[in-house]
């Protein structure tokens, strides 16, 4: 469901059209509706293959999180692992 407003607002800012405006709108919408737990296993995964190591991919998916717009709440490193790991 699109946000009629919020797409009528992103037209106007930007000087999109409205239907380039409600696709924006959509796929900001669909980042901040991925689930922690996805989030999680996503960004270990990327940061893994940038060669980093799971105490500083820990820390900063931590941080990632406090800084969501709707904060995901505060996770330990071991509740991160377990969200990879199982």
């Amino acid at each position: 469901m699109i946000d009629r407003p919020l797409v009528e607002r992103v037209a106007a800012s930007t000087g999109l059209a409205p239907g380039e405006a409600a696709r924006v709108v959509d796929d900001v919408l669909a980042w901040y509706r991925e689930s922690v737990e996805s989030y999680v296993v996503r960004r270990h995964g990327e940061l893994r293959l940038r060669g980093q190591h799971n105490p500083e991919i820990f820390r900063a998916i931590a941080a990632e999180l406090a800084e969501r717009v709707v904060a995901a709440p505060s996770l330990t490193e071991r509740q991160l692992r377990r969200i990879v790991y199982g």
